[in-house]
């Protein structure tokens, strides 16, 4: 008998219902490392033993797999903004924190770029989030910034987005950080926004 490659992952004790919010982060970090992992595909219940919750307790949470990539994409997109809210740091280290969260969650990526054949309401929340991370962005931009025309930002985003690929988190990041080179673009460094 073949073991799945995620079954022999051990799960943490529960720590019961007291601890709904630090379940959700929990579920939340383990869906960002399983879906990197593994792709969009990946058992829920890879998610939940990787947290270290039943599968009751992800379901609570998220009703379905579409509420996991969205809570997903909610806590990157909302770790940029906190990050671009801190005063002390600058466009390159915003800029880091993104790039962390792009070659972290690379499965997601399709969702930011939407397409006009996706869903109406899918395009409207992965546009809003666009939104949110120009804003983000955009607060930390210095003056006269080679990205400060109007759509170059973004666009630089989506096309740095779009190196983003390879099987092991390294090598995204090696290709985010060429991609943003190419464009002469300076990164701090790579990494989760922990302020």
């Amino acid at each position: 008998m073949t073991q799945h490659p995620m079954s022999n992952e051990r799960r943490p004790a529960n720590h019961g219902p007291k601890a709904a919010a630090r379940n959700r982060a929990a579920l939340v970090t383990a869906a960002r490392e399983i879906y990197a992992e593994h792709g969009l595909d990946a058992p829920l219940s890879a998610i939940a033993r990787r947290a270290g919750v039943g599968q009751g307790v992800l379901y609570r949470h998220f009703p379905d797999r579409a509420a996991v990539a969205t809570a997903v994409l909610e806590e990157n997109v909302r770790q940029v903004e906190k990050a671009a809210a801190t005063e002390d740091l600058a466009f390159a280290g915003v800029l880091g924190v993104l790039t962390w969260h792009l070659t972290e969650s690379a499965a997601f990526i399709g969702l930011l770029h939407a397409d006009a054949d996706s869903r109406s309401d899918v395009r409207a929340y992965a546009l809003a989030l666009s939104e949110r991370v120009e804003r983000a962005l955009r607060a930390h931009l210095p003056d006269g910034h080679r990205l400060g025309a109007a759509q170059d930002l973004m666009l630089a985003v989506a096309m740095v987005s779009g190196a983003v690929t390879g099987p092991t988190r390294e090598e995204r990041e090696h290709r985010a950080l060429a991609a943003w080179r190419l464009l002469d673009v300076e990164v701090g460094p790579v990494r989760p926004f922990e302020g």
